[in-house]
């Protein structure tokens, strides 16, 4: 099911010279065909979903690191013009990769980082892909800055829109953590809250994709671009690294899309040479409450089959998953597995990350954790190999989540008295 990294060049029918980069045209992730750059996000053959293809330059490793120190250091390998810098984003990127010595030692590992994505402008990996979504509507022509969330993005689009200067439209479930609603209106923009479901929210934002032109909806029409920036984690990964590829990384899964794009930016630093082609095993991690390409993944199928979502892991709660089948792709091809864990093992990811390593994860990196400390547990994960766990959000924005789980250690009147009986000293 892998479309090739680098493609045939077709005429480019969208935007100003250059206006993508070094990106050649869409490819087809099913039959391989190609078709100009545009807002398309699927197939003219076979209706298969599309993916940027490029034609790259040479690229070494001193032109990256004299780069900024955000995601455009790797501006060569996106679909964005060489002068990306010049117009107002959010320069996310380029995050901490926290070396995990506690929480690896508590799990029995020999060398585990996490890659820690809360510290990103509206403190969620959603920046990076905002980034690119936001420089192709702008090459597109697009008026209107759109796009269905679970939360996350719902804050990086009315962030990027509002730093941008473009009118934004966001549409969420109407159930949405309270926290992710308010970080997302205090922007400014259009708030829409929907009756259902995230595939509910997303059904309806492709209807309207498909009917009023001039709006880009990050993740339907101008979703080629947008899932690039998954890419960047990879790249950073491996930089942080010493420009190696880490042997384990384990991925939430919501889409499915920032693990394949992983996987795909990892290939791409391969074939241009930036980094030696060692094996590596991806793990995909879901909430049990909505993890159908676990399910999948388990029974042995290729073809994922939709959920009901019911879990406190919201940002990872799409019941229909448009790149389930590519997760299993990677996760097969690369000899690792998609696991899922229950809503109490998410809550105490959350805590175990927290208290072994100062890092406040959302529910998606409880979710990771939790699948971390399931896979080590069963003997599914080698506890010798230097293992990367994603921290894609956090913590402050899912704080029900933990909220009975945390109080105050005592409550004392202001009193030495009974300071000295609680036994701290």
């Amino acid at each position: 099911m892998s479309a090739p990294v680098f493609s045939p060049a077709p005429t480019q029918v969208a935007g100003r010279p250059g206006a993508f980069g070094n990106a050649t045209g869409l490819v087809c992730r099913e039959c391989g065909a190609t078709q100009p750059l545009g807002p398309f996000y699927a197939c003219s053959e076979c209706f298969g979903p599309l993916e940027i293809g490029y034609e790259f330059p040479r690229v070494t490793r001193e032109q990256i690191e004299a780069g900024p120190k955000n995601i455009w250091r790797y501006q060569p390998l996106l679909p964005v013009p060489d002068d990306i810098t010049s117009s107002p984003n959010m320069e996310p990127g380029f995050t901490r990769l926290v070396e995990a010595g506690n929480l690896a030692r508590e799990l029995g590992l020999r060398k585990l980082h996490v890659k820690d994505d809360s510290g990103n402008p509206t403190h969620s990996f959603k920046d990076r892909v905002v980034a690119i979504a936001l420089s192709a509507a702008r090459e597109l022509g697009s008026k209107v800055f759109a796009c269905p969330s679970t939360g996350n993005l719902a804050n990086a689009v009315a962030a990027a829109g509002a730093r941008a200067g473009i009118r934004t439209v966001v549409f969420v479930p109407h159930d949405l953590e309270p926290a992710k609603v308010q970080m997302t209106a205090v922007y400014g923009g259009s708030l829409v809250a929907v009756r259902g479901s995230y595939d509910d929210v997303n059904r309806l934002a492709s209807e309207i994709a498909g009917e009023e032109e001039g709006w880009a909806f990050v993740n339907v029409n101008v979703r080629p671009y947008y899932a690039e920036g998954s890419k960047t984690l990879a790249f950073e990964i491996a930089e942080q690294l010493g420009w190696r590829l880490p042997e384990q990384v384990v991925v939430p899964v919501a889409s499915g899309s920032q693990l394949t794009k992983i996987d795909k930016g990892f290939q791409e630093l391969i074939k241009l040479g930036l980094v030696e082609d060692t094996p590596y095993t991806v793990f995909g991690a879901q909430a049990t409450g909505c993890s159908p390409v676990s399910a999948a993944f388990k029974a042995g199928h290729d073809v994922v089959r939709p959920v009901k979502p019911d879990t406190i892991a919201k940002s990872l709660a799409i019941g229909n998953p448009a790149d389930g089948p590519y997760v299993l792709d990677v996760t097969r091809r690369t000899g690792g597995c998609v696991e899922d864990v229950t809503d109490d093992e998410v809550r105490e990811g959350i805590l175990r990350l927290a208290r072994t390593e100062g890092i406040f994860a959302e529910t998606a990196g409880g979710v990771t954790v939790g699948v971390l400390t399931k896979l080590v547990r069963e003997g599914r994960l080698d506890p010798d190999k230097e293992t990367v766990v994603l921290n894609t959000g956090d913590g402050l924005k899912t704080l029900d989540a933990v909220a009975g789980r945390v109080a105050p250690t005592a409550t004392i009147d202001p009193s030495y008295p009974q300071f000295v009986q609680l036994g701290l000293v």
